[in-house]
């Protein structure tokens, strides 16, 4: 290629990623796709009646995660006058949504000591935990589901577990608030995790000046797999997967926990932290947060090293043994929400093909789905979560 075409290219990469940052450093929190809060059916049937919860003696100061805001009431229509009906049987009204129930927690806890402090359930198989958890330093908070016929009660049955991991700037709830997931596992033997990644939503052990901590990393893959398997019924099968900055870090977590993970999935996910422009971006994540960007991983030229260890590109040896699935689009998609998410999706297409590009060279499989059209946000990630389902659904043993 000639010097002024790679020139060219230099230049407008490094545009775009600006754009990006600056983007990033505006973007309202949770955007996206429109989507409605899950609404709470019945409480399940195996959890006891509400009684209060104790506070646990010594547990981590509590983190504040925002919860989705409430859909405004809809505006009542006027009926036309018209003449009165036949008598006919009194209609029967419908009945109120049934409230959170909120049980004893279960008493196990990780090999560090993390545990369950409350338990919510919001329908039948729907509860949110709140887990104090020594790696972070917090009570962290998780969503789960489980299938329709799990209890409670330890009769020896197992099942598989799916983590879904939130995008940057979003919540644990995201999944749920976004997606029509509930629905779609309910006649899957499946629990399915979706754990706070904090404000950042980058589930990564922090450097924070050599403190290592918040580590997200070691909560997911250590304490709450196994608090999930104790107290939850569990199995030791698992997949993970997650859009944008949790995209990462399902590719991540693969790799600094081999065997873990039977499968990883990505769906336009930050999969070259130090792809030109990058650390940028990933910086200016940190900061629209008012955390100091150092605090993730440190100087990206000072701590080199440590930004490597961090990087699913540099690390991609040890995705050998995982299942993978990389999703992205070319940010030409639709623009109904705001120009934001070409922006975004432009950014992470060519290090995603260079990601799957680097696991060719070592011989490592990878299932890709690099798709015309597409932005970050949900309208194109529910589509890359509905193609890689029989990848993930393989390697849960599930049937797709």
């Amino acid at each position: 290629m000639p010097t002024s075409s790679i020139l060219r290219n230099t230049r407008t990469l490094t545009s775009v990623l600006a754009l990006t940052a600056t983007a990033w450093l505006g973007a309202a929190p949770g955007a996206g796709a429109a989507g409605s809060p899950a609404s709470p059916a019945s409480p399940p049937t195996h959890a006891p009646a509400p009684v209060p919860v104790p506070a646990a003696a010594a547990t981590p100061t509590p983190v504040s995660v925002p919860q989705p805001p409430g859909q405004a009431p809809g505006t009542p229509f006027q009926l036309p006058t018209i003449p009165p009906p036949a008598p006919a049987a009194s209609p029967v009204p419908a009945a109120p949504p049934a409230k959170p129930v909120t049980v004893t927690p279960p008493s196990g806890t990780s090999d560090d000591g993390s545990f369950v402090s409350t338990e919510t359930w919001l329908d039948a198989r729907m509860a949110d935990l709140s887990v104090g958890s020594i790696s972070v330093g917090a009570r962290v908070p998780v969503r789960i589901i489980v299938p329709g016929d799990w209890s409670a009660q330890d009769d020896g049955q197992t099942w598989p577990v799916l983590y879904l991991l939130q995008g940057a700037h979003d919540d644990y709830t995201a999944w749920t608030r976004e997606t029509d997931i509930e629905s779609f596992v309910a006649d899957k033997e499946v629990i399915i995790a979706m754990p706070s990644a904090g404000p950042t939503g980058i589930p990564t052990r922090w450097w924070n000046g050599g403190k290592n901590k918040p580590d997200y990393e070691t909560f997911d893959a250590v304490e709450l797999m196994q608090l999930l398997q104790r107290d939850f019924h569990a199995s030791t099968t698992s997949a993970v997967a997650g859009v944008s900055t949790g995209g990462y870090g399902a590719v991540m977590m693969a790799a600094h926990y081999p065997g873990t993970f039977n499968a990883a999935a990505s769906y336009s996910g930050v999969v070259n932290t130090t792809y030109p422009g990058m650390p940028a971006v990933m910086r200016a994540i940190v900061a629209r947060e008012s955390i100091q960007p150092d605090a993730l991983w440190g100087d990206p030229i000072k701590n080199a090293q440590l930004w490597d260890a961090n990087n699913p590109y540099a690390q991609a040896m040890k995705l050998r043994d995982t299942a993978l699935f990389v999703s992205c689009g070319d940010g030409t998609g639709p623009t109904q929400n705001s120009a934001l998410g070409q922006t975004l999706e432009k950014a992470v297409r060519p290090q995603n093909l260079a990601f799957a590009a680097r696991l060719g060279v070592l011989g490592i499989p990878v299932q890709t789905d690099f798709y015309t059209g597409g932005v970050h946000d949900w309208v194109s990630w529910k589509p890359a979560f509905a193609a890689s389902w029989p990848m993930l659904a393989a390697a849960l043993g599930l049937s797709s």
